[in-house]
């Protein structure tokens, strides 16, 4: 690509063959080939260098004509574009991020400073002075191994493994998609592929509220009349499930390079299903309508079905607390623990569980980390079935100050139960009066302290709240205005990604589906934030955040000798994958 780029007219590689020692060569001067010959065995075999050849050769005709292609992403993508000889067909040649060769690791890092994904590269050194496996048990260490002056020291074990990774992604909520809808059609693609594409994020995780949410312009909820109607007759779907939230979901599918994950969730059912008849307030389900909101759930399903929309997931209600502390004012439903679980017991589940949607996730709570105890505590003591009926956890990001300890409890107690923390936002609390504020590298840094701590307490997934907002934080029909990864200015018909968008590129970019964590050691007096993960492939995936000021010298070990030296920027977040985990 870059002779290409630099003029060059042709490229002819060296040997089309060599025997496997690199040879013969008289001087010894040994080296490899595309194809290698085993005159042994009556066969040759042809190397990745054969297939990155052939993206050229195979497509790129003599007479050819390199044009000019304009990066406009921040995103490492090597290329180089061409016209064919008859004018008719454009070819872009593209390399995504790099794999690590093996015993090298590839690192990318964004900084306060305005590094994006900056990207290098390293070797795997074998340390004769100092074995990992016996630091980690505190035993002999060498004296020359000195705890207060070598920075971080990390031992990471590819034989500890916990949680299998769900994935990353974000919601299509109504201002999601009406933002998303204002951009003109090329802008549209762009800011899907952005998240969900081979160039971008690659999020492979959706929420989508069923009905509305406090991000709508008005308070509205499905079969809103006519009122009492326990067969659910008017229920249909609504103008910003057809005409914003459903094409922005079916663009994301095809652009996504695997299977989305998708939650669903109501904040609110009719309001004549309440007992406030109120869409916000201190209000809980008649318990005469039990079943039918659990049929309201299962005509959601339905319907999306509809237009190949398959939901993975739904919760149990969006933050049940916030009807019976009423303490927000968008739309809302309480459930106290004892009530909850009779409903699930005796309605939602088996409601579920016998419809053509059994496999759809049941994700129960959906609140905050502080809530999830008690919630679950009190659904077992009143309905024990109810758990039964669970498949997992749904957390909440906004009292995250709350040790995530809590997590790992609650997997210890519900062993089987998977933890997906499906909403998360910057800019919610009450005395944040900048709602927005573009640029912010301390918004980004929270999202990666939340992101580690949660996957380092047996969460499997990590849903960001809405893909796009204005530069108000909305449209929200309750003012409650929050801070987004993108934000879109109709006005210029274009959209920024702030620095909580790359900081979630440190994690979804990176860790793909069936991950798994691994146990992580810290060997030195100093520490950092990190997670590690071992991928299907087996990579060692780390990702860590350096929060100080200064520059902090990591090494990290994958196997009792054998590590990486690396070092950390100021106020950096870097993923390093690593292929050597023996």
């Amino acid at each position: 690509m870059q002779d290409l780029n630099n003029f060059v007219v042709r490229w002819i590689d060296w040997n089309l063959c060599l025997d496997p020692e690199g040879g013969p060569n008289w001087a010894d001067n040994f080296v490899d080939s595309p194809i290698l010959v085993y005159g042994d065995k009556d066969q040759f075999i042809k190397q990745p260098m054969f297939y990155a050849m052939g993206h050229f050769s195979k497509f790129i005709y003599r007479g050819s004509r390199r044009i000019q292609v304009s990066r406009r992403s921040l995103a490492p993508i090597e290329n180089v574009g061409l016209l064919t000889p008859n004018e008719e067909n454009l070819l872009l040649v593209l390399q995504n991020r790099d794999e690590p060769n093996p015993e090298t690791y590839m690192a990318y890092t964004s900084t306060n400073d305005g590094l994006r994904f900056s990207k290098s590269q390293g070797q795997v050194t074998h340390d004769e002075q100092f074995d990992a496996s016996v630091a980690e048990k505190h035993e002999s260490l060498p004296k020359e191994f000195d705890f207060f002056t070598t920075g971080v020291v990390l031992r990471v074990d590819s034989t500890i493994k916990f949680q299998t990774i769900e994935g990353f992604g974000g919601a299509v909520t109504d201002a999601a998609s009406l933002n998303w809808r204002k951009l003109p059609p090329a802008a549209q693609d762009k800011l899907i592929e952005t998240y969900f594409g081979p160039n971008g994020l690659e999020y492979n995780m959706m929420r989508v509220p069923i009905g509305g949410s406090d991000f709508s312009t008005h308070p509205y909820t499905y079969n809103e009349q006519p009122w009492n109607d326990t067969e659910l007759s008017n229920f249909s779907l609504t103008n910003e499930d057809i005409s914003f939230k459903i094409p922005m979901i079916q663009n994301c599918i095809k652009a996504a390079t695997s299977e989305i994950h998708i939650t669903a969730t109501t904040w609110s059912p009719p309001v004549w299903m309440k007992t406030n008849e109120k869409i916000s307030g201190y209000g809980q389900l008649k318990t005469e309508y039990y079943q039918i909101y659990a049929d309201y759930h299962l005509r959601f399903l339905e319907e999306y079905k509809k237009h190949d929309i398959h939901i993975w997931a739904i919760t149990t209600t969006n933050e049940p607390v916030n009807g019976i502390i009423p303490v927000v004012t968008f739309n809302s439903m309480g459930w106290i623990p004892s009530q909850l679980g009779r409903w699930i017991e005796n309605n939602l589940g088996p409601t579920i569980r016998k419809s053509v949607f059994n496999r759809t996730l049941i994700l129960g709570v959906d609140d905050q980390r502080l809530m999830l105890s008690a919630y679950m505590l009190g659904m077992e003591k009143a309905a024990p079935n109810s758990i039964n009926y669970l498949d997992g956890i749904a957390v909440h990001y906004y009292e995250d100050f709350v040790s995530p300890e809590i997590l790992t409890n609650l997997h210890k107690r519900y062993p089987t139960k998977i933890i997906v923390a499906t909403e998360a936002c910057e800019g919610a609390y009450p005395w944040e009066t900048s709602k927005v504020k573009i640029g912010s590298w301390d918004r980004a840094q929270n999202y990666v302290k939340d992101i580690i701590e949660d996957l380092n307490n047996y969460v499997v997934g990590w849903i960001d709240w809405n893909l796009c907002l204005d530069p108000n934080g909305g449209p929200n029909w309750a003012s409650n205005f929050v801070d987004s990864p993108i934000i879109v200015y109709e006005d210029k018909g274009e959209f920024v990604k702030q620095p909580m968008y790359y900081a979630l590129g440190h994690f979804s970019k990176f860790i793909p589906r069936g991950s798994a964590r691994l146990q992580v050691t810290t060997l030195s007096t100093e520490g950092i934030e990190n997670v590690a993960v071992i991928t299907p492939k087996g990579n060692v995936v780390v990702v860590m955040q350096n929060r100080k000021p200064h520059t902090v010298p990591v090494k990290i070990y994958v196997s009792s000798r054998k590590a990486i030296n690396i070092n950390m920027e100021p106020e950096s977040i870097k993923t390093v994958e690593i292929n050597s985990v023996s």
